[in-house]
């Protein structure tokens, strides 16, 4: 027994959650489903990975989609009310997508990362797709992408040496086909000048910028930063051939204080600052 329970700690584990009331309330149409309420199921899931943590598992946790279940079942022929099925579908199609380590974090906590990971993903393919189609459209397509790419670093690094010392929240915005696309790092950099941040949120950045440059589509940049007083600040800038061209501070103001569905003001953040972006070292030529 106590070689089983030693190798049992070198299996993997996959769970995925049910993230959402709506995803949740389509699995209820199911009569096998074991949850009647989505707070309380969360509250069984916490307890489920913890007692998988206790025994000392690799447990990584992933979203599972109702939608995507659906088509599971349909397309392999199973029938989608069994646990077997479900535990089927985690394995076959969810272990492929934005996964979270569990390492005891609070669910509230685990769904937010969980989030950004599904965003990650979607900015990487969507941004992917746009440089690989810019690769093929011409004899120097691939030169183009490449050098887009290169310049997208550059931009990022200015970035963060304009914003200075202190924790930075940068935003990338591009609507590609009609779509937001959004980029999110958080990167620090320290009074020695050494810089934190996490590369695979990086190269999605670049890649957004770098899609954005290939495609000629105009966004925006947003990076607000926490100094050591605790304040934040806001800067903008606008996307011009894929490189960022600072705003004013009344330009800046407007896009933040804006609603982007709506057009309608709203009230500014209190305790945030509005000020106008800064200008990069010239962008490398193409």
């Amino acid at each position: 027994m106590s070689q089983r329970r030693a190798l049992r700690r070198e299996a993997p584990v996959i769970v995925a959650l049910l993230a959402g009331e709506r995803d949740f309330a389509a699995m209820r149409r199911y009569r096998g489903f074991p949850c009647e309420d989505h707070p309380q199921y969360l509250r069984q899931m916490d307890g489920l990975l913890r007692a998988l943590l206790s025994q000392g598992l690799f447990v990584t946790v992933t979203l599972f989609d109702p939608g995507e279940y659906a088509e599971y079942c349909a397309d392999t022929g199973q029938d989608p009310d069994t646990p077997a099925t479900r535990a089927r579908y985690t394995a076959d199609i969810t272990a492929g997508g934005p996964g979270v380590p569990y390492r005891g974090q609070p669910v509230p906590q685990l769904l937010a990362q969980l989030g950004h990971e599904a965003d990650r993903q979607v900015a990487w393919d969507r941004a992917t797709e746009v440089l690989t189609a810019a690769e093929g459209r011409t004899d120097g397509g691939r030169e183009r992408a490449s050098t887009a790419f290169e310049r997208a670093s550059r931009a990022l690094t200015g970035l963060i040496e304009t914003a200075g010392t202190g924790i930075h929240y940068v935003v990338c915005s591009v609507p590609l086909d009609g779509t937001p696309l959004l980029a999110v790092l958080t990167t620090e950099r320290a009074e020695s000048g050494r810089i934190h941040f996490a590369e695979a949120d990086a190269l999605v950045f670049c890649t957004v910028l770098a899609a954005a440059a290939v495609s000629d589509t105009p966004g925006g940049i947003v990076v607000r930063s926490t100094g050591a007083d605790g304040r934040d600040e806001v800067r903008g800038w606008s996307l011009r051939d894929g490189w960022p061209q600072p705003l004013t501070e009344a330009e800046v103001f407007n896009a933040y204080c804006t609603d982007a569905e709506t057009g309608e003001p709203v009230p500014p953040e209190p305790g945030v600052t509005y000020r106008p972006g800064l200008p990069l070292r010239q962008a490398p030529r193409d």
